[in-house]
């Protein structure tokens, strides 16, 4: 069984508190942030897509990462990637100076790059700084694969520490997974195909459901790696109402995140625009996932 990787196996992606007015809330990003490193969290992601990260500046995005680094000691890696390779450089240098461990970096989104053009977009992020590089590739919401040739043309160089899969293709993780070099790391992005690809591979998960279910997670990652499939198993459907909840068309992540923290009294705020309006019912099926979580009769009652 793969060990949990160098960032350990739940990683939570982590909103961006904002005030009432929308106005960056600092204080209340270090208190959740400690709030999730005591519920079961391995590392934080800061200023990815649940960091709201388009609609921060970039001035914002420094100050989230030099908050948080100063209030947790785990890991903190930084969401640096754009559609702008000269930007994403800019950002990566910038992590580095307030003390991120590592990079998160999206595959350049909209604009639709070659497979050649993106394999140089990271090139130029890993050479603008020390930090491990980790990938994202979503091509849901990119428009582009990142294809596995080119993933694995990365990793050989040293170019790409590891990626967050969210491709939602365990068979093709699973010859990923087969043909990388030693030491690339393979994340699960995707909260609800974390044990799959646990099963061909993966090291852990970037999660969004981590914000409420850190503890579960963790124990489901714990099962798998000590060999006992069966509680695995149990926590995984234990886990499913949570994953249901955490994004839909209606409630895109991370408004349902955002109703979550908020019910449990977290600094969390609104989403900025254009995200929301909260669609009715949804702060009761918060609380009805929390307490189905902490009780799996309630869903049967």
């Amino acid at each position: 069984m793969p060990a949990p990787g160098r960032f350990g196996a739940v990683i939570c992606a982590m909103v961006t508190p904002f005030d009432d007015r929308g106005e960056l809330d600092l204080d209340g990003a270090a208190h959740l942030a400690r709030w999730l490193v005591d519920n079961g969290n391995d590392a934080l992601v800061l200023t990815g897509t649940t960091g709201e990260a388009p609609v921060l500046s970039d001035d914002e995005k420094r100050q989230v990462w030099q908050a948080v680094r100063e209030a947790v000691t785990v890991p903190v890696i930084a969401g640096t990637g754009t559609a702008s390779t000269g930007h994403t450089v800019e950002l990566t240098k910038a992590a580095a100076d307030a003390g991120a461990d590592a990079v998160l970096v999206v595959t350049p989104y909209y604009n639709r790059p070659s497979q050649a053009g993106i394999a140089a977009h990271f090139r130029a992020v890993a050479e603008a700084s020390p930090l491990p590089v980790l990938a994202y590739d979503i091509p849901s919401r990119t428009g582009r694969p990142l294809m596995a040739s080119t993933l694995l043309q990365l990793a050989r160089e040293g170019v790409l520490a590891g990626v967050k899969d969210a491709a939602g293709s365990p068979s093709a993780t699973a010859a990923l997974v087969a043909r990388a070099p030693a030491g690339f790391e393979v994340y699960s992005g995707d909260d609800s195909l974390t044990l799959p690809l646990l099963a061909v591979g993966a090291v852990g998960v970037i999660s969004v459901a981590s914000h409420w279910a850190g503890p579960e997670m963790s124990e489901m990652v714990a099962a798998f790696t000590k060999g006992d499939n069966e509680a695995a198993r149990a926590m995984n459907a234990r886990l499913v109402g949570s994953w249901e909840y955490e994004a839909s068309d209606e409630a895109p992540n991370p408004v349902p995140t955002k109703v979550m923290l908020r019910s449990l009294g977290l600094p969390a705020g609104p989403c900025r625009p254009p995200m929301g309006p909260v669609p009715a019912g949804l702060e009761d099926r918060a609380r009805h996932v929390w307490a189905a979580l902490r009780d799996p009769g309630v869903h049967r009652r």
